[in-house]
This record gives structure tokens, C-alpha cells and sequence, in this order.
């Protein structure tokens, strides 16, 4: 098996999900040309799963109470620091 690192967009929304391929390892989140983007060691020719994400800016609340555990994936700034986001993933 050959792996690579790939790129996916990260939407500037508040829950939003990514097809990656199964079994990717999310290495960073960072901004590249004022856009938000995860970088994951995958293997390309995997099957493709929908991962689940959170999007909260600082100070945005995050809910605990409703049965949903995040993993803390990075925090990135975007728009010259006016806007820093922290993302997680769901985890089920």
C-alpha cells in the first residue's frame, strides 16, 4: 500500500463533513492563501468515508450535552487573525 498526503477544504461553517478515504490520519489543519485546509496521510485508492466535523470560533460555545465527544484536531487563523478557528471531529 502506497500513502499520500492530501489536502481537503475546510468550509467556514459551524458542522460540516468530509469524504476522505478510510483509515486517513489528519496530520494538521492550517491556512494556505487565507483558506482553511486539513493535510492527512491517506491511502489514495481506499474506499471513501464521510468523517463528521465542528467548526467553533474562539468564544463560539461548543455543546458536551447532547451525547457527542469531539476530537481536537488544530486551531488555524484566516482574514489577517480576524477570524481563528478551532476544529474537531466527531467521534462516534
Amino acid at each position: 500500500m502506497i500513502r499520500k498526503v492530501l489536502k481537503f477544504t475546510i468550509p467556514i461553517e459551524d458542522t460540516f463533513e468530509i469524504c476522505m478515504p478510510k483509515g486517513a490520519d489528519i496530520l494538521t489543519v492550517q491556512e494556505q492563501y487565507d483558506e482553511p485546509h486539513i493535510w492527512a496521510l491517506c491511502d489514495p485508492d481506499a474506499v471513501k468515508v464521510v468523517r463528521f466535523f465542528r467548526l467553533a470560533g474562539t468564544g463560539h460555545p461548543i455543546r458536551y450535552d447532547i451525547g457527542i465527544d469531539y476530537n481536537y484536531i488544530g486551531t488555524f487563523q484566516i482574514h489577517g487573525g480576524n477570524f481563528i478557528g478551532h476544529l474537531f471531529e466527531y467521534i462516534s
